[in-house]
């Protein structure tokens, strides 16, 4: 394996010491906080619309957010990271983040692409193209709760909970 693949594969648990790393420098305050959570919400919205639209691995998904952007998933995470970073109020968790997300997502769509490239070919060269005619195919609740977005929701959820409290405690 690759050390763009391991780096791909490891984004969540990295995820994970990124958000304790951002929660200990946090210096949130109540109009930090909200400002972030817009951000981030906004970020959220435009994964779970992407989510609702992507059947993973079974075909080249053009419906959509997939119809103006690559990978609007990896669009809206950048997003909901930027919210963390308002709400956190810290230059360094901004570093921090930005270095996380960098790596990890430059990772993730090379690898993604790859994947896509040997499973679809032609097809996938076209989409990257622009040259693949649009799908007509309607958002779905049910696909995205499939393609496990609620995980997002709650991260997001437990991480402004945690940003409130020390808020709060500040």
């Amino acid at each position: 394996m690759s050390a763009l693949a391991r780096l791909a594969r490891l984004r969540v648990p990295l995820g994970f010491a990124a958000a304790a790393m951002a929660f200990l420098l946090a210096s949130p305050t109540w109009t930090t906080w909200r400002l972030g959570l817009v951000v981030a919400l906004a970020g959220e919205a435009v994964r779970v619309w992407a989510a609702g639209h992507l059947e993973k691995s079974r075909e080249v998904t053009r419906s959509g957010p997939y119809r103006w952007t690559q990978h609007p998933l990896y669009v809206g995470s950048s997003v909901m990271a930027a919210g963390v970073v308002v709400a956190a109020n810290s230059t360094i968790v901004a570093v921090v983040v930005a270095i996380y997300m960098v790596a990890t997502l430059t990772a993730a769509i090379r690898t993604e692409e790859a994947f896509l490239r040997q499973a679809f070919g032609d097809q996938y060269d076209q989409y990257r193209r622009r040259e693949g005619v649009p799908m007509t195919r309607r958002f779905s609740l049910e696909r995205a709760l499939r393609n496990r977005e609620y995980r997002a929701v709650l991260g997001l959820a437990l991480g402004f909970g945690l940003l409130a409290l020390k808020a709060l405690l500040l």
